[in-house]
């Protein structure tokens, strides 16, 4: 009999590149059935882009009553996997990258195990939740994570495990979004309505933007801010707004810029992937220092006006040098980037942890 592996993919699309490597990964592995479950038609054809010899089983859930099927819009995952629970409930492995699954645990016979693989290696506080600790395996990108989740008692030594960070092997390649050679500035803000720059300050901040002169400026909100938000609108001919596309999740933009300008979103960590000025905004005037939640402030210049950012831009390239040895510190610590590709070794704890599981059920 195979080992069965089901992927819940009841998140909206840009989770799918944090467990997709992972998945096809162990859809190589002898003995192994990937399972991949997801209610939306668009989040399963986005996994079968990158599946084209098929080895991965696409099961569509019953999807709940909702708005059209998006990308960037899942219907209520609670609905979702009540409304799916018996067919969610027979495989005996289920792994994840969102935390509302954890409800399953509820649920009455409900034996299956469960992994998380926790997607992005940001510093929010936000991203450490208590149900967390609902999962038997928990799948982290670098020691940073691990350690916090440990020291917030949501996981233990024993189920937290470091695996990388797979979304790096589906990136898109830097490309050209303009038709000039000037350098490119992408701004970035979070969701998160008490931390992000862009629900009190977005006309300051677009007014800023559109009056730069010798930059280029990607505007891509994170999918789910785009979503909350009125569609940001600006007649400037250097500026390219992304409320929500492929471009907007799979890193195009992120390896594409020559400066990032955000809060705290988890990006900036992809961003470093290889070291570049950053400037974030500090627009509330926090009192971010020593605060954990802001550590990747320190990985660039602060700006606590819209009016400062045509000096710091034009400060970033002489300002690196003195910030790359904390960057890569940072990544170090946030992403573990060991020879081996994150999804084999997502794929090699996932499958032992399977493999042990049906030991002890067997004996």
């Amino acid at each position: 009999m195979p080992t069965d592996i089901a992927f819940l993919a009841i998140a909206e699309a840009h989770q799918v590149y944090h467990w997709l490597p992972a998945a096809l990964a162990l859809s190589r592995r002898a003995g192994v059935k990937v399972h991949v479950l997801s209610p939306s038609r668009l989040i399963l054809d986005l996994v079968a882009s990158y599946d084209p010899e098929g080895a991965l089983d696409l099961i569509r859930l019953r999807r709940p009553p909702a708005q059209p099927d998006s990308l960037f819009r899942q219907p209520s995952r609670f609905l979702t996997l009540m409304l799916n629970y018996a067919t969610v409930r027979r495989f005996p492995l289920l792994v994840t990258t969102e935390i509302s699954s954890g409800w399953l645990r509820t649920m009455p016979g409900f034996s299956a195990r469960m992994i998380q693989i926790k997607h992005g290696a940001g510093d929010r506080e936000g991203g450490y939740k208590a149900r967390h600790s609902a999962f038997d395996l928990t799948l982290v990108a670098g020691e940073k994570d691990r350690r916090r989740l440990i020291d917030r008692g949501l996981c233990t030594a024993q189920d937290c495990a470091v695996g990388g960070y797979a979304k790096f092997e589906l990136k898109a390649a830097r490309r050209r979004f303009f038709d000039n050679d000037r350098p490119v500035l992408l701004y970035n803000p979070h969701f998160d309505a008490e931390l992000s720059s862009w629900p009190r300050h977005g006309p300051e901040v677009l007014a800023a933007l559109e009056a730069l002169e010798g930059w280029n400026v990607i505007i891509a909100p994170h999918t789910k801010l785009a979503c909350r938000t009125a569609p940001i609108r600006t007649a400037a001919p250097h500026i390219l707004v992304d409320m929500g596309s492929r471009h907007s999740i799979d890193m195009s933009y992120t390896m594409s810029a020559d400066v990032y300008l955000g809060d705290v979103s988890s990006q900036i960590y992809e961003y470093l992937l290889h070291p570049r000025p950053c400037i974030f905004l500090n627009l509330d005037r926090r009192d971010w220092r020593g605060d954990e939640a802001f550590a990747h402030w320190r990985l660039g210049q602060v700006i606590e006006d819209m009016g400062a950012l045509p000096q710091a831009l034009d400060r970033a390239a002489d300002l690196q040098a003195g910030f790359v040895d904390a960057q890569e510190a940072a990544m170090s610590d946030s992403i573990d980037r060991s020879p081996t590709p994150a999804s084999e070794r997502q794929a090699d704890l996932i499958l032992d942890f399977a493999r042990n599981s049906e030991r002890t059920a067997a004996a």
